[in-house]
């Protein structure tokens, strides 16, 4: 029996393709769209999704209200996903795809209810605790959980808005997003390494995918109007980019390779870091112990998690 496909910022540009494509070439799966406002008279980009899930007939798609910024609100999401698979209502899951991101380019440095950076706890904290939460509720032969990365999680690197330095404080939340994604791919590498020891479930996997960028984002009507430009001709030269860089991506090539990493046998007992469907080298910091470490010791205090929540046994430690 197919199981569950998770994801989370389900009405997001590149969320809205994954869905398309997990409907239209793996229709054996039941989709469960995350979304923070599932009213499609509310939200322009609900409405899109809502669209999309009519088309193919017989979708089996649940969508379902996720506010990442939030932690009691995951914990309530988690709590009832858990419930479904056990009420035999969901099939058990095969992937979860930590998706959802936020960016407050325009308003400056934010925060959640829960007096937390909202980037940071939206992008990889609420993350955190829904997949952990959700550990027991997965296929355990082959269950996937994907991580979204991306270029700017490299401290070491550039990347193509490099030139563009942050003014700050105002536009400093470009780095912010980039330590969010590092900490994606960071904790990538620490949770394989608990599953691989823990009895129970050394059988699932988690991998983080840089999709490349998308020229096409939602996020960029934000950016500063000389990056805009960039980002329009880019788009207007992606039939002739797609062939030579993996840089800047058309989002149907991009959801492709997302939903490939997160169902496509090939992928099953993978482990690492991928740009698009190639197995990659992420940033060195990333697989530091010390870091990895010191990272989950601090996720798992902000998130309030006990051990009896989760079925990873050694999570607290």
């Amino acid at each position: 029996m197919a199981g569950t496909v998770l994801i989370t910022g389900a009405n997001g540009t590149l969320a809205l393709e994954v869905v398309r494509t997990l409907l239209t070439s793996h229709p054996q799966y039941t989709v469960v769209a995350a979304v923070r406002n599932t009213s499609p008279e509310k939200d322009l980009n609900t409405a899109k999704l809502m669209q999309i899930i009519e088309q193919p007939p017989g979708a089996k798609v649940e969508v379902k209200q996720l506010d990442l910024g939030k932690l009691s609100e995951v914990r309530r999401f988690a709590d009832d996903i858990s419930r479904q698979i056990d009420l035999g209502n969901l099939p058990r899951i095969s992937a979860i795809l930590c998706n959802a991101a936020t960016l407050s380019l325009e308003a400056g440095q934010k925060y959640t209810s829960d007096g937390l950076e909202a980037t940071f706890q939206v992008c990889h904290l609420s993350h955190y605790l829904l997949v952990l939460k959700l550990l027991g509720s997965m296929d355990m032969a082959y269950g996937r959980v994907i991580m979204l990365g991306s270029i700017t999680h490299f401290p070491e690197k550039t990347n193509p808005l490099s030139a563009y330095r942050p003014e700050f404080p105002s536009e400093i939340e470009r780095l912010r997003y980039g330590t969010a994604k590092l900490a994606n791919v960071t904790f990538m590498h620490d949770l394989n390494r608990r599953l691989e020891a823990d009895p129970k479930l050394p059988n699932l996997t988690v991998l983080a995918v840089d999709p490349g960028g998308l020229a096409a984002s939602r996020s960029q009507v934000h950016m500063k109007k000389p990056v805009q430009r960039m980002m329009a001709t880019i788009n207007f030269l992606m039939p002739v980019l797609k062939h030579v860089t993996t840089m800047f991506r058309p989002t149907a090539d991009a959801a492709r390779d997302v939903v490939a990493v997160s169902v496509a046998p090939e992928f099953r007992s993978r482990r690492g870091y991928y740009v698009g469907q190639r197995a990659d080298v992420d940033a060195e910091i990333s697989r530091d112990a010390g870091a990895q470490d010191r990272l989950w010791r601090a996720c798992w205090g902000w998130s309030g998690l006990e051990p009896e929540e989760t079925m990873l046994a050694n999570a607290a430690a």
